[in-house]
């Protein structure tokens, strides 16, 4: 009974180090290092993913807007906007492998926090992923 009970133990140790272990490059990535993530559902069955890091020392920040639809040639009307300020407005068609489309730019590090929104719609199913972030 005591070997159980220390084999379980061990178990549950090792279970708990090894969550941590693969936790933590995750959180890092996604709000540690100075730079932030945010993901979430659009408004049919697509996802989006919007990330802000810094750059040159933080004099810039580079964004990256990700939608996800599974569906190969869709084409959305994307924006990005920081504190309100248009830094992209374009057409972007999914592609292969998964159906998706990434929008990647740098601008200038704007004084207090960047309030980055990132908008996608689909002009054929009407479908819109709006992407908030704020970087600090």
């Amino acid at each position: 009974m005591i070997r159980l009970t220390r084999t379980r133990m061990t178990a549950i140790a090792l279970a708990a180090f090894v969550n941590t272990a693969i936790a933590s490059p995750a959180a890092a990535g996604s709000g540690g290092g100075d730079g932030v993530t945010r993901e979430g559902p659009c408004s049919g069955s697509s996802d989006w993913e919007l990330q802000a890091k810094p750059r040159d020392g933080g004099l810039e920040i580079e964004f990256e807007f990700e939608v996800d639809s599974n569906i190969n040639g869709q084409q959305l009307q994307v924006r990005i906007t920081d504190n309100g300020v248009r830094l992209f407005q374009g057409t972007r068609t999914t592609v292969a492998p998964s159906g998706s489309f990434e929008v990647n730019i740098k601008a200038a590090n704007r004084s207090g926090p960047d309030k980055i929104v990132g908008r996608a719609t689909n002009s054929l199913t009407g479908e819109t992923c709006i992407g908030r972030v704020t970087h600090p």
